[in-house]
């Protein structure tokens, strides 16, 4: 490869190859759903800009071969302008068994966050649960590694890879919760158990159907503890961005952003007391 001034790397055009995965959007911006969107806007916060339009063209032009993902790492194969193909790696913390049962525990605890996940889809209050829990749901940092000779990350091939990675992020979200470390039936059947338990409360005034000769000696006696026929605690009341959450936000944007993220802190002000507003 021809070496520039300096010892840069001169910019040669990338062999082409054959049945590479390519980005269905083959102009503007790529990512369409309101998380694939999120990490895009993430990227391109923290990465270089000439890399990131470079990586671009590369997805578009199918030069990804392969790409992998596990919990923590994507891995991928990268078709460049030497003959070998490069091997690259995207590193992000995966988090283990007991962050996962506090996200499930949470998660669980709200019915429309379930049911919308359990239908296959992704809220966008999902992130505040994970930023509530301390395990924030996108990465802020990658830990990238490219076996190209630009030292400067991410690459082209990386910052490829990582624009796929969103593409794949469209098709199925649950990919994003995968690489935090939990496969998307392991949590939908821990969703599912939560709601089968639900679907059949115990009843606290239920009794025994027990034969009167049986129950001669306490037949008199109350059959539940006078504690648990005390009234039940008022419930509490709804949340203020409820209507949010129950309806299907409107496909509006600003600045890449869904119109239901932007409205949540004014439904929340709005409801919020005179003395507690900032």
């Amino acid at each position: 490869m021809p070496v520039g001034k300096g010892g840069w790397f001169e910019a040669s055009a990338p062999i082409r190859v054959e049945g590479g995965i390519q980005a269905r959007a083959k102009r503007g911006s790529i990512g369409e759903q309101w998380w694939s969107r999120r990490f895009v806007d993430i990227l391109e916060r923290v990465c270089d800009s000439g890399r990131l339009a470079r990586g671009r063209s590369y997805a578009r032009k199918g030069q990804v071969l392969e790409i992998g993902l596990a919990p923590g790492v994507v891995t991928a194969t990268v078709q460049g302008s030497r003959a070998a193909p490069y091997h690259l790696s995207v590193r992000i913390a995966a988090y283990g068994e007991g962050d996962w049962a506090g996200i499930q525990d949470a998660l669980a605890g709200e019915a429309i966050y379930r049911a919308k996940l359990l239908a296959g889809e992704m809220p966008p209050e999902i992130v505040e649960v994970f930023d509530g829990l301390g395990l924030p749901l996108f990465p802020s940092e990658l830990d990238m590694e490219c076996s190209c000779p630009d030292w400067g990350l991410p690459c082209k091939h990386v910052s490829a890879v990582l624009y796929l990675l969103a593409e794949s992020f469209d098709q199925d979200p649950f990919l994003v919760l995968a690489w935090r470390g939990r496969a998307k039936e392991d949590l939908l059947d821990a969703l599912r158990g939560t709601a089968a338990d639900d679907d059949e409360p115990a009843d606290p005034l239920h009794v025994d159907d027990v034969p009167f000769a049986d129950r001669l000696a306490d037949f008199y006696e109350p059959s539940a503890p006078p504690a648990r026929l005390r009234p039940r605690p008022a419930p509490s009341s709804a949340p203020p961005e409820l209507l949010l959450r129950a309806l299907e936000p409107p496909p509006i944007k600003v600045r890449h952003i869904p119109l239901a993220d932007i409205l949540r802190p004014a439904y929340r002000e709005l409801s919020a007391s005179p003395e507690d507003r900032p």
